[in-house]
């Protein structure tokens, strides 16, 4: 995933850290341990540097919570969590699909928020109770600020923070388009990263002061992710209401599982047929697999009028299939998920409608955008 590292699973999550996530670790261990060691010299390097990195630990742990909070509302509407993973600017927990409803949808995008603002009392609640002091008063406090922040940064009304899911879901529930919601939710997203974008670099270059360099890399982080959610919300729509046969192949490579190897040669292959792969059906359509051109080089060339092409041919799992009324965007999904270039449709009696290649699904979305510009 992207170059980040499995860690293991949270309550049945796989858990994923990014490398860079190993230097903020770091990094806020070595400041903290610094900061203790300073306000409390009877710390002793060691036991700051102890304390720098638990309080470090406690900190991911509570953008862990935050994430956690996301996970299981999803969970309850039955929306699998493919992963949550750690990195350099917080955390981020991957959903198998959308909500189904604007309130649904509201109830994932505040959990996170809702999660680090109970942190948030319960640091400074145990504070208050245990009225603590020296230390350990300094990491309660922390800890509970770094939480009130994660709560409140995430909040800004843009995409990708939740603060824009939520703002993505009112648009939702008002034009009754989630596609719309999300347009908008990310135009707002890449405001907020312009302003972080100025408030880092205006710094920089007036005053040659690195002070807000960090809002430099959030702005940018917010425009790309932003941005992003755009142009897939706006293949979304442009995607609403297709399904996997609008997008097969006309002309698709198929063949009979009866013909000779050389018929299908003769047919396919020396007519300037330039597929190299082709799908196989029986004489009432049903799909029986795939045969590669590559595969006849296997077999001499003075036994392929005696050998039929379903002796060569490799079978292909339903499960390597998809059905011809299957909404394409979750096509797209599935070809982007598994990595696949083509897919075989079919209809729901195993009849073969053609391929489908992501190319042809390209074609289609370029076509749709010129005939309904934004």
């Amino acid at each position: 995933m992207n170059g980040t590292i499995r860690v293991g699973n949270l309550f049945g999550i796989p858990f994923y850290i990014h490398p860079s996530w190993f230097f903020v670790l770091g990094l806020v261990t070595w400041s903290y341990s610094n900061g203790l060691a300073a306000q409390f010299p009877q710390l002793g390097g060691g036991l700051a540097l102890l304390l720098g990195l638990m309080t470090a630990l406690l900190l991911f742990s509570s953008v862990v919570a935050h994430e956690l909070g996301h996970s299981f509302v999803a969970i309850r509407q039955k929306i699998d969590v493919k992963s949550i993973t750690l990195f350099i600017f917080g955390g981020l927990a991957s959903l198998e699909k959308e909500s189904e409803t604007p309130a649904e949808a509201f109830w994932v995008a505040i959990a996170g928020p809702l999660v680090s603002l109970v942190l948030f009392g319960i640091f400074t609640a145990i504070g208050f109770a245990t009225a603590a002091s020296g230390p350990l008063a300094a990491i309660l406090g922390l800890l509970a600020y770094i939480n009130l922040a994660l709560a409140l940064f995430n909040l800004i009304p843009g995409l990708p923070l939740d603060g824009g899911n939520i703002l993505k879901a009112a648009v939702w529930k008002i034009t009754g388009n989630p596609y719309k919601g999300v347009v908008f939710a990310s135009r707002v997203g890449q405001i907020f990263g312009w302003v972080a974008i100025a408030s880092g670099l205006l710094p920089l270059l007036f005053f040659g002061s690195f002070a807000n360099f960090w809002n430099l890399l959030i702005g940018f982080f917010l425009l790309q992710n932003a941005g992003n959610a755009a142009q897939f919300a706006r293949v979304q729509e442009q995607l609403q209401g297709l399904t996997a046969a609008d997008a097969v192949t006309v002309n698709s490579p198929v063949v009979s599982a009866n013909l000779t190897l050389r018929e299908f040669a003769d047919e396919q292959i020396l007519n300037g047929q330039n597929w190299r792969r082709f799908l196989v059906t029986d004489d009432s359509g049903q799909l029986l697999g795939a045969v590669n051109v590559n595969d006849i080089r296997s077999i001499p060339t003075a036994l392929w009028s005696e050998t039929l092409v379903r002796e060569i041919m490799r079978p292909i799992e339903v499960s390597s299939t998809v059905k011809s009324d299957q909404p394409l965007l979750e096509v797209v999904q599935l070809l982007e998920g598994q990595k696949l270039s083509a897919l075989p449709v079919i209809r729901d009696n195993g009849v073969l409608v053609g391929i489908l290649e992501k190319a042809a699904i390209i074609n289609l979305l370029q076509k749709r955008v010129q005939t309904n510009p934004a």
